[in-house]
């Protein structure tokens, strides 16, 4: 079997899992079932070397230092992380994917996932992927049929046709259905000739941009374009802004797969979920005799079939059923199990009126490791901040604010002006308003400080960039 080129979309935002999927931290980032992220477990999906090759991994700009960080965690190094410079869905950034991955292999074979999907079988997954590829090396355009358990009305569904020669337990794609009312849904299943639409593909790179050229020029004539004019930006790749700009913004089902007369599928039972939402998260957990999914410091007394989730402190709850409780450190969500998929409502309504909570949670993750936010108050705020070993911040200064650091862990280099002053556990500096300076951690352990800014204005933008190690500039909060 051909080695096959997984190609890893990370693009997601995960809105119906907030408050614990954020924007700049979303829900493939999230360790949200086990001690992988689920990035890290779609990647360890396909980390077998006889099989696959290194991933091809597509994200957003602002992810690009966690993504980077967790493959390094697991020992993953990607072909490439790739950037896209705009959200632009799914097609042109396959489509991306593919023009990269045929620049040296015109006829590799690619494995497309979203990084935000469960899988508990992975031998029957990685059954039915040799079973695409198969389909995939005679010019079919494949895609992953889920088996129902359940009406359910949050996937696409896909219609099986007639099997394929010589390729068990791959079909023709009779037709795509969209997520259907639950009536419509029931009928489906009863019926066993509908399966839900998994959104993982495998197709050949020279197979599917042939159809695109077809289907959708403009996608393909953008995609070549911003490919073409790519450049390095440390180890990622960054497409090229205006060009990507130039693309439709749609999906690969509706730009290639339901158009196409090249359509297939495999049928997989695997354990699938796309986790999302509240309540397809306590599907697939363990769950006590009363089926509640608890997490983290949680006590109970007469509740039944509900997820409870703690991240910071204490939840109590009485007399609950089929609820939704999740608590992180600036939020608490309440919510019934059945209209978890609504969450997205709340998600708009805070992003209307402005509010930070849709876009970060109070720890903030940078390149170095990460802050988070203590109090605030007039004129001051006290933060926490954790450097990781070898790592420092960029060099800079502010114009409206003074820093006190205090090293509670670890050993801190402080650039100060032309001073540079090695501080170690309990002692502690002061940066002047308009000073040059730089924190970095020399030692072997992480390094953790409490800061204390005090000014007129607090504002993450107002940072002035004089030398980075992460490429940064003044306007770029990363």
């Amino acid at each position: 079997m051909q080695m096959i080129q997984p190609v890893i979309l990370s693009g997601g935002a995960g809105t119906r899992l907030w408050p614990l999927s954020r924007q700049t931290y979303p829900k493939q980032l999230l360790a949200l079932n086990g001690q992988d992220t689920m990035l890290q477990a779609t990647s360890r999906r396909v980390s077998d070397g006889d099989r696959f090759a290194a991933p091809l991994i597509v994200c957003n700009d602002e992810h690009r230092f966690i993504i980077a960080e967790q493959m390094r965690a697991i020992d993953v190094d990607p072909l490439a992380i790739v950037l896209e410079p705009a959200a632009r869905n799914t097609a042109p950034a396959i489509v991306a994917a593919a023009l990269m991955a045929t620049a040296t292999a015109p006829e590799a074979i690619l494995l497309v996932l979203p990084s935000d999907h469960e899988i508990r079988d992975v031998p029957a997954f990685q059954t039915a992927v040799d079973a695409a590829a198969t389909a995939a090396q005679a010019g079919a355009l494949v895609t992953f049929g889920i088996t129902p358990d359940s009406p359910h009305t949050g996937y696409g569904y896909i219609r099986r046709g007639a099997p394929l020669a010589d390729v068990p337990g791959c079909f023709e794609v009779a037709r795509f259905v969209e997520k259907p009312k639950l009536e419509r849904a029931q009928a489906f299943v009863e019926a066993g000739d509908h399966v839900w639409n998994s959104g993982m593909f495998v197709f050949r790179a020279d197979s599917l941009l042939a159809e695109v050229e077809r289907l959708q020029p403009d996608i393909l004539a953008a995609c070549r374009a911003a490919v073409a004019g790519a450049s390095k930006d440390l180890t990622f790749v960054r497409l090229d802004a205006d060009a990507f700009a130039r693309s439709p913004s749609i999906s690969i089902d509706n730009a290639v797969m339901e158009p196409t007369d090249k359509a297939a599928m495999v049928a997989a039972d695997i354990g699938w979920s796309d986790v999302g939402s509240w309540g397809s998260l306590w599907e697939i957990q363990p769950q006590d005799s009363s089926g509640n999914a608890l997490s983290g410091d949680v006590v109970v007394s007469d509740v039944k079939g509900s997820y409870i989730r703690a991240e910071n402190r204490l939840v109590a709850a009485v007399g609950l059923e089929d609820a939704v409780v999740v608590e992180t450190a600036d939020a608490v969500l309440v919510a019934g199990k059945g209209r978890s998929q609504d969450v997205r409502a709340i998600v708009d309504q805070l992003a209307a009126a402005g509010r930070s909570e849709v876009t970060h949670h109070q720890r903030v993750h940078r390149p170095w490791g990460y802050y988070e936010g203590i109090d605030v108050g007039d004129r001051y705020q006290v933060k926490h901040l954790l450097v990781h070993p070898g790592r420092k911040l960029s060099l800079q200064l502010h114009h409206h604010r003074a820093e006190h650091w205090v090293v509670v862990q670890g050993t801190a280099r402080v650039t100060r002006g032309d001073e540079v002053i090695l501080l170690e556990e309990n002692q502690s500096i002061y940066i002047p308003l308009g000073t040059k300076h730089r924190l970095e951690n020399p030692g072997k352990i992480d390094l953790r400080l409490i800061e204390v800014q005090s000014g007129a204005y607090l504002g993450e933008d107002d940072i002035v960039r004089f030398d980075d190690d992460f490429g940064r500039d003044s306007a770029t909060k990363q």
